[in-house]
């Protein structure tokens, strides 16, 4: 493969790795909980997000692509010690959610070939594993994600045309909407560019040789079309769901994201659905993995030089404490919530490290990219900590 064609399989790579890391069975639950429980005023919601998350990628993709550092040394450099604080976030984080990607893939393939979710979650872990076996896993998994992210939007899409919603109703309230919940702006933005997805993309550009100043537009590109991909399969998937509870029809609370599918193409719908969940279930999987194992290797170099069995026993353990406890709803729920500060703590960390000689040399971190990650930093602050009262029942 020629350099260029490396160069441009690995920024469109890394853009499917965070944005299909992103959409995984938490985000479609959120999608058709918070867009029947707000309506078409969920559209302001999903602007608002999109601003913030492309605010928070723009910083840590240019700063982690400056300094040729991945966040955890950088976050050492900036305060001693801190890099393994976040490390150990991003890990924990990685290793509850994984173990939720599983089941959601189980549950994909329980919708589709109504085999029971631990046999369906063993089967898609092997999948997973498979991604890392050959030689070649960066371009691999840039492909795998790139085909998972087209079929995700193909058939969202479609169901989108099917459910029929009232568009310039969603439009606008997306302008004007009737309540605004703050709440479901820190868990949108927290699951799209919370916890090991913030580094996701930036992390796997580093590792294909795309960094440095020379490379910067490329990696502004691939961020915001990250986001945008993301963005896409939200919108879509909030039309849908809207299209269905504005004519007055009950989400299963059991299984929320799949009613959609399900009211609109009977038993077709379910398998659609389990074609949907399943692919950004599993992408999810492998992103988390490969992320979270990102931030081992400046721990020993023995990680460094075999990550990818580190990566498959990340999947394997996942895969393995699905199947035997289940989902453990209580370390998730904490975890969930430790992932909402986990944002402002790396956005913070980011923002001083811009500015700081040893570790971005001369270059020049653009005012208004600052401004607008401080802004971001200071307002997911005040949000997690009202969303995590709000959680404990403080207030």
């Amino acid at each position: 493969m020629s350099t260029l064609k490396k160069h441009n399989t690995a920024i469109l790579g890394a853009a499917f790795l965070m944005a299909t890391s992103a959409v995984g069975p938490g985000f479609l639950t959120q999608t058709a909980t918070f867009t029947e429980s707000l309506m078409a005023s969920f559209g302001f919601v999903i602007l608002i997000s999109i601003i913030m998350d492309i605010g928070v990628q723009l910083n840590v993709w240019r700063v982690v692509a400056v300094s040729k550092k991945r966040a955890q040394e950088i976050a050492n450099l900036v305060f001693p010690g801190v890099g393994y604080l976040l490390a150990f976030l991003i890990i924990a984080g990685g290793l509850a959610f994984n173990i939720g990607n599983i089941g959601g893939a189980g549950l994909g393939m329980q919708s589709m070939f109504n085999m029971s979710p631990i046999t369906g979650a063993l089967i898609s872990g092997v999948i997973a594993v498979a991604i890392f076996l050959g030689r070649e896993t960066g371009p691999m998994m840039d492909k795998f994600a790139q085909l998972m992210g087209f079929i995700l939007i193909v058939l969202v899409i479609y169901v989108v045309f099917k459910s029929d919603p009232p568009l310039a109703e969603a439009v606008s309230k997306t302008i004007m909407p009737d309540k605004i919940d703050a709440v479901a702006i820190v868990t949108l933005v927290g699951g799209t560019v919370g916890g090991y997805i913030t580094f996701s993309g930036a992390h796997r550009l580093l590792e294909a040789g795309v960094s440095g100043e020379e490379n910067l537009s490329s990696v502004t590109r691939s961020s915001v079309s990250g986001i945008l991909i993301a963005s896409v399969i939200r919108v879509f998937l909030f039309l849908a769901v809207l299209g269905v509870v504005s004519q007055g029809f009950a989400l299963d609370p059991a299984n929320p994201a799949m009613s959609p599918f399900e009211y609109i193409l009977g038993n077709a719908g379910k398998v659609i659905f389990g074609m949907v969940i399943w692919a950004a279930s599993v992408t999810s999987v492998i992103g988390a993995a490969y992320t979270s194992v990102s931030f081992m290797t400046n721990f020993h170099p023995f990680i460094e030089k075999h990550k990818r069995y580190f990566i498959i026993g990340f999947i394997v353990i996942s895969t393995m404490v699905f199947a035997t406890i289940g989902k453990p709803a209580q370390v998730l729920v904490l975890v969930g919530t430790l992932n909402g500060l986990v944002l402002p703590i790396a956005m913070v960390i980011i923002l001083i490290a811009a500015y700081r000689k040893n570790i971005v040399g001369n270059y020049k971190h653009p005012i208004w990219i600052a401004v607008f990650g401080w802004l971001i930093a200071i307002v997911m602050s005040i949000l997690s900590v009202m969303t995590i009262a709000k959680y404990l029942g403080m207030n």
